[in-house]
């Protein structure tokens, strides 16, 4: 058997690539999120917001982030014709990849609960715990949705607690002022 030489960038490329796959763990779909956070649902309806210039205004004042976007994904849930609340999509950067999570928002414009869907960063994955996102039960764009002033951090996975605490801030802004 003859060995061929392979060029020491190829298997570092393929090292590198399979490294950073293998730190990806998908929790959930965006439908089974939903019934995690919304169980009593009967039906999901798609409530997709363009926001307005006036809008993200009041966003950026209120949460003290950017608005970021003019458009987000949201879903309402519904038991018959009753509203039991709002699904909030939205991707942040942890350290340096992308962590996709669902905020519940009750009508009140609280958060019901957090979930994470989808964490690409090798570090940090300890926010996907019970424990950490239950910190954010109950709170709105009021007050307690700030690393260190109401949601601990985690050592080790700052970056990711502090940016998906900012979304979650920015998601109650949102709610806020379009959604209550």
């Amino acid at each position: 058997m003859k060995l061929r030489h392979i060029p020491a960038l190829t298997v570092t490329a393929v090292t590198a690539i399979a490294s950073n796959a293998s730190y990806a763990a998908q929790y959930l779909t965006v439908e089974q999120a939903q019934r995690v956070m919304f169980p009593d649902a009967s039906v999901f309806k798609d409530s997709s917001l363009k926001l307005s210039t006036e809008q993200m205004r009041k966003i950026e004042k209120l949460s003290g982030l950017s608005a970021r976007s003019v458009n987000w994904r949201v879903f309402s849930a519904f038991r018959a014709e009753t509203l039991l609340g709002y699904v909030v999509l939205d991707d942040v950067v942890g350290k340096s990849e992308l962590i996709s999570y669902a905020v519940a928002v009750n009508p009140d414009a609280t958060i019901k609960q957090i979930e994470i869907l989808t964490y690409r960063e090798s570090h940090g994955f300890e926010i996907k715990h019970p424990a950490w996102r239950k910190q954010f039960v109950g709170k709105s764009v009021q007050g307690g949705l700030t690393v260190g002033e109401g949601i601990a951090n985690i050592s080790g996975a700052t970056l990711s607690c502090t940016h998906v605490t900012d979304g979650v801030r920015r998601i109650a802004a949102i709610a806020q002022v379009v959604l209550k």
